[in-house]
């Protein structure tokens, strides 16, 4: 059985970071990415992803670096390793998972890079504008869009 290693994501906004971090689990075997299911996200980061977990999911197979993408809980135990194949969990210093700790293979954090400090650097300076000053409009528009609204996903993905 070749080395299955696990690096947990959410995979919300995905910036040069994480495909480091990809890039070095892969030297160490096949990567599997645990991805946090939408309802977790909202749960443990109190905001509803911009991407459904499958179109995250399609982002990250296209990565040359990930082998698979699995739904994982937010949390990774050893359980959930252990579930997926995977020997070890590969993470950045913030890690917070309950991992036993011959298990887990932690790297420093890319410096000046997360993908926190990019969502309140837009909130702060408003990098990303919309076409319009106006919320309302603004979750209007979103809304309105076929791959964001939860009513037309069904639809979407069929075809029907």
């Amino acid at each position: 059985m070749s080395t299955r290693v696990m690096v947990d994501m959410s995979a919300t906004l995905l910036h040069h970071g994480h495909i480091r971090l990809l890039k070095k689990a892969a030297k160490y075997g096949a990567v599997v990415v645990g991805l946090s299911t939408d309802e977790d996200i909202k749960k443990y980061k109190g905001h509803i992803p911009l991407l459904t977990w499958k179109f995250r999911k399609e982002i990250l197979e296209s990565i040359r670096y990930v082998s698979e993408v699995v739904e994982t809980p937010y949390i990774i135990t050893n359980e959930v390793l252990d579930e997926h194949g995977a020997q070890f969990l590969i993470h950045g210093a913030d890690n917070f998972n309950t991992v036993s700790k011959d298990r887990i293979i932690i790297f420093p954090r890319t410096p000046a890079i997360s993908s926190n400090m990019l969502v309140e650097y837009n909130r702060q300076y408003k990098v990303i504008k919309h076409s319009t000053n106006s919320e309302p409009v603004a979750k209007l528009h979103y809304k309105t869009q076929i791959a964001n609204n939860p009513d037309t996903r069904v639809t979407q993905q069929t075809g029907n």
